[in-house]
């Protein structure tokens, strides 16, 4: 069972890191994938700003079991015929990385906001498009009538600290040479790289809850 306490010591941590790292506001999304509804209930206790989830199925068998009290994150692969089940409860599709996935959003959940996500590290193992791919996939978001509100990006699988530096600076020039506002980069590892690189959200999950199971 997770201890909302602990969990919400973890977060009033996390956020007293951010405040020395950056002059500027950075979300905390609470990833809670393989997790049950005590660590949604520790994220909302914490005042995460959002929960993040991966897997369509659980996301609709949660909602099923009680209503979840944070915006919720998409965070993982979507894919697009699970678009028209999981869009009433979306509030932010991070991972777009497929015109595919763009085409049935923006039938299927018109006017939702995305994140369009970059391979930043070029590593043939991770999703997501290549820097000079974005700005066609921004249009093609921008044409199908969603919000795009920035990018997101995966540090390297090594877990190179300059390597994290690299990618997520590059990610951060991207993002503002197309005038997107956010970036979501760093996760429970390499958090504090990422908000000195200028990320406005990050994604926790083993940082907060402890070793998730495989899923």
């Amino acid at each position: 069972m997770i201890d909302p306490q602990e969990v919400a010591l973890r977060v009033q941590q996390i956020r007293s890191e951010i405040a020395r790292a950056s002059s500027s506001p950075v979300a905390i999304i609470a990833v809670t994938k393989t997790f049950g509804h005590d660590a949604i209930r520790a994220a909302v206790i914490a005042q995460c700003d959002a929960v993040g989830e991966n897997y369509a199925q659980e996301v609709l068998a949660k909602v099923a079991e009680a209503p979840i009290d944070l915006p919720v994150h998409f965070i993982g692969a979507i894919q697009s015929n699970k678009v028209r089940q999981l869009a009433p409860y979306i509030s932010l599709w991070q991972g777009v990385d497929r015109l595919s996935v763009i085409s049935e959003l923006g039938k299927r959940a018109p006017g939702a906001e995305i994140l369009l996500q970059v391979n930043a590290t070029n590593e043939d193992t991770k999703s997501g498009v290549a820097p000079a791919e974005v700005e066609s996939l921004l249009a093609a978001g921008q044409d199908a009538g969603l919000v795009v509100r920035g990018l997101m990006t995966i540090g390297p699988t090594s877990g190179d600290i300059a390597e994290a530096e690299k990618a997520f600076l590059s990610l951060r020039s991207l993002a503002d040479s197309l005038h997107l506002a956010e970036c979501s980069m760093g996760m429970s590892d390499d958090y504090l790289v990422a908000v000195a690189c200028g990320s406005t959200m990050i994604r926790i999950g083993s940082r907060l809850f402890g070793a998730r199971t495989t899923h």
